[in-house]
């Protein structure tokens, strides 16, 4: 999307019940926030990077290394909180990106933003190489169609191979390219003012996923396929985890 301006933004509650404060975290001698922020920067079709946060702590950290917006305390879904700093900034697009995955590679993020030029939202999704990912409720699936638009986000394992149902998990996984799916989305700005306007769908309240409200309101989806695996920070101890991969990665 050229001349096109795409703004980045990160939610970052400081309320977390498996990690409090989790976005003030040191990581490295920095905040865990401030290591999403400037891979954010690095991607080059980001014209602003933002913090969308509820918390004066929070708020104030992220105004020393880019802008941050206080928000309402009360919204239901990290889609309702970006909408209102969409709603109240220039910008023909957002990038949603999670506030906690430290080493979010820009090629994910631009990937994400490209596919909006043909759709209305977009995200991504990665190969499932782990078996312990395939029957896992916290590792979301999706299955997309010949174009590349999403069909589908369930926990469950889809789709069900009834042929290799009965046989050992590495074999089903080898019978069908399963994808987990990623949690960064990309929306064109009236798509996401219109998205949160509609009322919690069925899907979206049984599966406990928002994206399924987009699908049943008939906004398509693009889902671009990366080599990524998302690393994220979810307890204290994925810190040690995510330091010693910047250790090895960076020579820090």
């Amino acid at each position: 999307m050229s001349a096109v301006k795409i703004i980045g933004v990160i939610p970052a509650r400081y309320a977390s019940t498996r990690f409090p404060g989790k976005p003030l975290a040191r990581i490295a001698g920095k905040p865990l926030l401030q290591h999403v922020v400037e891979q954010c920067q690095k991607a080059k079709s980001l014209s602003e990077v933002i913090v969308a946060t509820d918390d004066t702590r929070i708020w104030e950290l992220a105004q020393n290394f880019c802008r941050a917006e206080m928000t309402l305390p009360d919204h239901p879904s990290g889609s309702d909180r970006i909408a209102e700093v969409a709603a109240r900034c220039a910008g023909d697009a957002i990038v949603n990106i999670q506030g906690d995955e430290p080493l979010i590679d820009p090629a994910v993020i631009d990937a994400v933003a490209a596919a909006l030029a043909g759709c209305e939202m977009s995200t991504a999704a990665t190969p499932i190489t782990h078996l312990s990912e395939l029957d896992n409720p916290n590792v979301v699936k999706v299955v997309v169609n010949a174009a590349g638009r999403a069909l589908y986000f369930s926990r469950r394992t889809i789709p069900y191979l009834r042929e290799a149902a009965s046989r050992p998990g590495n074999e089903q996984l080898a019978a069908f390219p399963f994808l987990k799916h990623l949690g960064i989305y990309g929306y064109r700005r009236e798509t996401l003012l219109r998205l949160v306007k509609f009322p919690v769908s069925p899907l979206e309240n049984a599966e406990k996923l928002e994206q399924l409200r987009a699908l049943e309101n008939s906004i398509h989806i693009a889902v671009v396929k990366v080599n990524y695996d998302s690393i994220g920070v979810d307890v204290p101890e994925d810190v040690r985890r995510v330091e010693a991969i910047l250790k090895t990665t960076s020579g820090h």
